[in-house]
C-alpha cells in the first residue's frame, strides 16, 4: 500500500509540472488569423504593400521632425512641439486628402484637368498680390488667410502632371483585358506641355524659387520621356532649357555665389558654404550606426532648416549609413509600386498619372539626397512624406490615394 500512495505521489507532481510548464509556454501568434483581419479592416482592393511603406514613411517623418526640431523650437517658440503639432494637423489633413483620392474615381481629374491647372496658375499669381502672398526669407512662396498658409507651388507639381497626361492620353480609354499599348505623341501634344511647363515655371522662377522650378522643369523632361517623345526632340528642348538655366544663374548673383559654395564650400565656411558644411559635418558624424534617435549635434542650431530642407542629414547622423540604406530601399520600393500600378493600368491616362507620380516622388527625393550629401549645387526642397510642411505632406499622400484609386479601378474591371 505504501508503495502505491508513493508512486501516486509522484504521478500527481508530474501532472503538476506539467501544468505549470503549459502555463508558462507562450501560445503560438497565429499570423495567418493577423492579416485576415488586417483585410478585414482595410478596404478592398486596397494595395497595401504600398500604403503600409508610405504611411511609415510619414510616421517616421513625424518623429524626426521632433528630433530634428525640438531644441530650436524650445528656443524661438518656447514650445519644443511647435513644428511637430503642426506636422501632425499636415498629416491628418493628408490621411483625408488620401482617403478621399482613393474612394473617388480618377477619371475625374482626366475631365478636369485643364481646371485643375488653371486653378494651380491661378494660386501662382495670387501669390504677388498684395495682402494674399506672404513673404519669407525675402522670397514670396505661400498664399494665407488668417492663420492658414499654402504653398502653390506645391501644387503646380502634380497639376502639371494631370495636364501632361490628360493631353497625351487624349479621350483614349481602354476598357480590354490587356493594359493597351501607349499611342505616339503627336508634336502639337509636346507642344502643349512644354507651353503647360514653361508657364509653371517662369511663375515660379518669379517667387523666386530656383528649386522648384527645377524640380518642374525636370519633371516635365522625364514625363515626356515616359510618355514616348522621342529622344531627339527631348534633345532639342534640352539645350534651350539649359541656357535658361544659365541666363537665371547669371540673372541673381546670389545664385552664383551658390553654385561657388558647391565647388568649394571651405572658401566662404561662414557664408554660401556654411549650410553645405554643417550638413557634410552632420553625415560624418552618424558614420555606420548613428549616434542614435534623438542625440544629434547639428539639430542644435548649427544647421539651418534641419526639420525641413536638410532633414536627411539629421536621419544620416542619427541613423547612419545603415538607416539611409533602408530610407534609400524605401523610397525605392514607393517608386517602385507606383510605376509597377501604372504599368498593369488598362487606360492611358491612369497609366500616365501614376507614371507623372511616381517621377515626382523620384526626382524630389533624389535632389534632396543630393543637395543634402553636396552633389548638387545647395537649394531648398523637402524630403517627401518626411520633410517639414503642411502642403507637401497633403498633396503628396493625396497623390498616393490617386495611386491606390487606380489600382483599384484596375483590380475591379
Amino acid at each position: 500500500m505504501l508503495t502505491v500512495v508513493a508512486s501516486d505521489d509522484k504521478v500527481r507532481a508530474r501532472v503538476r509540472k506539467r501544468k505549470i510548464k503549459r502555463k508558462k509556454t507562450p501560445k503560438k501568434v497565429n499570423v495567418t488569423k493577423i492579416v485576415g483581419f488586417v483585410h478585414k479592416i482595410t478596404p478592398r482592393y486596397c494595395d497595401l504593400g504600398l500604403l503600409v511603406p508610405v504611411l511609415g514613411l510619414v510616421l517616421f517623418g513625424v518623429f524626426m521632425i521632433y528630433s530634428a526640431s525640438n531644441y530650436n523650437a524650445r528656443i524661438y517658440y518656447d514650445d519644443s512641439f511647435y513644428y511637430t503639432v503642426k506636422q501632425l494637423i499636415g498629416l491628418v489633413l493628408g490621411l483625408v486628402g488620401l482617403l478621399i483620392m482613393y474612394f473617388i474615381d480618377y477619371h475625374w481629374l482626366q475631365k478636369g484637368a485643364f481646371v485643375i491647372f488653371g486653378v494651380a496658375v491661378a494660386l501662382l499669381v495670387a501669390v504677388f498680390i498684395p495682402g494674399v502672398g506672404i513673404s519669407k526669407l525675402g522670397a514670396t512662396r505661400w498664399v494665407g488667410v488668417g492663420s492658414f498658409s499654402l504653398q502653390p507651388s506645391e501644387l503646380a507639381k502634380f497639376a502639371l502632371v494631370v495636364f501632361a497626361a490628360r493631353v497625351f492620353a487624349g479621350k483614349f480609354q481602354a476598357t480590354g483585358d490587356k493594359p493597351e499599348r501607349l499611342p505616339v505623341p503627336k508634336w502639337w501634344q509636346t507642344l502643349l506641355v512644354l507651353m503647360a511647363g514653361g508657364t509653371l515655371c517662369a511663375l515660379i522662377i518669379l517667387e523666386p524659387n530656383m528649386s522648384i522650378t527645377m524640380t518642374v522643369g525636370i519633371i516635365m523632361l522625364v514625363i515626356l520621356f515616359l510618355c514616348g517623345v522621342r529622344l531627339k526632340t527631348l534633345g532639342l528642348i534640352l539645350l534651350p532649357a539649359l541656357a535658361a538655366v544659365a541666363v537665371m544663374l547669371i540673372a541673381a548673383p546670389y545664385r552664383l555665389k551658390r553654385l561657388s559654395a558647391f565647388i568649394d564650400p571651405w572658401a566662404n565656411p561662414k557664408g554660401e558654404g556654411f549650410q553645405l558644411i554643417e550638413s557634410l559635418y552632420a553625415i560624418a558624424n552618424g558614420g555606420f550606426w548613428g549616434v542614435g534617435y534623438g542625440h544629434s549635434v547639428q539639430k542644435h542650431m548649427f544647421l539651418p532648416f534641419s526639420e525641413s530642407d536638410f532633414i536627411f542629414a539629421i536621419i544620416a547622423e542619427e541613423f547612419g549609413l545603415l538607416g539611409c540604406l533602408i530610407l534609400f530601399a524605401v523610397f525605392g520600393w514607393v517608386i517602385y509600386k507606383i510605376f509597377k500600378i501604372g504599368r498593369r493600368c488598362r487606360d492611358c491616362f491612369g497609366r500616365y498619372l501614376c507614371y507623372g507620380i511616381a517621377t515626382v516622388i523620384m526626382v524630389q527625393t533624389s535632389l534632396n539626397f543630393a543637395v543634402a550629401t553636396g552633389s548638387i549645387p545647395p537649394t531648398g526642397l523637402p524630403l517627401p512624406f518626411i520633410s517639414f510642411g503642411g502642403t507637401s505632406l497633403l498633396v503628396f499622400m493625396s497623390s498616393i490615394g490617386v495611386v491606390l484609386n487606380v489600382d483599384k479601378q484596375n483590380k475591379r474591371r
